[in-house]
């Protein structure tokens, strides 16, 4: 069984500028108006149709509440591997388990500010991941989700930037680039919207 764990309790993984441990701190005190880089992750997850599942941040969030963004993302424990953190976060925030989980944007690094003045400062290497289940998000998380098709995500990047998070922002153009659209997309693609 997945056990939770709290942003009073999880820690995060320091990094110098070569993307080396330097050490760990408490993920409730490293997001600040001065954060250091650290650890994280994304992730696509896409099901057996090749549709992309988004999801919109929970509105009692502390930056970008509300804001749509790629499936997953989160920090890895000081102890895990990164294919480790991706399954137990996704398990965690969206209550479902992953197949095929493979490195997308190794290298991806990003540094953002929300509106209330946070700094986001990640070296947040992105992954694909496959799905059979459905989703049933923690709400304290994601406020609802929906399956898209790859190409309408691409172009909600491109036109409505403003509508996601600046990290999915920055990755979508660059997976599209990299890969042409997403792995095993179908021709034929529609949107359901579930929550």
């Amino acid at each position: 069984m997945i056990q939770p764990t709290t942003a009073a309790t999880e820690r995060v993984v320091l990094l110098d500028e070569r993307y080396e441990r330097v050490g760990v701190a408490d993920k409730a005190t490293v997001h600040t108006r001065d954060t250091p880089l650290h650890l994280a992750f994304s992730c696509y997850v896409l099901d057996s149709d090749g549709r992309v599942l988004v999801t919109r941040r929970a509105l009692g969030k502390t930056t970008w509440p509300g804001v749509w963004t790629n499936s997953c993302c989160g920090h890895p424990t000081p102890e895990e591997d990164l294919e480790t953190a991706v399954r137990r976060r996704v398990g965690q925030e969206l209550g479902i388990a992953l197949t095929g989980v493979r490195p997308a944007l190794p290298d991806f690094r990003y540094r953002a500010v929300s509106a209330e003045g946070i700094v986001e400062n990640e070296f947040c290497p992105v992954f694909w991941a496959r799905t059979a289940d459905t989703p049933d998000p923690d709400p304290a998380e994601v406020a609802e989700f929906a399956w898209t098709g790859w190409r309408d995500l691409v172009a909600t990047a491109e036109r409505a930037p403003w509508a996601l998070s600046p990290w999915a922002v920055e990755q979508i153009p660059r997976l599209d680039a990299a890969f042409g659209g997403a792995p095993s997309e179908p021709t034929g693609e529609r949107t359901d919207r579930n929550g």
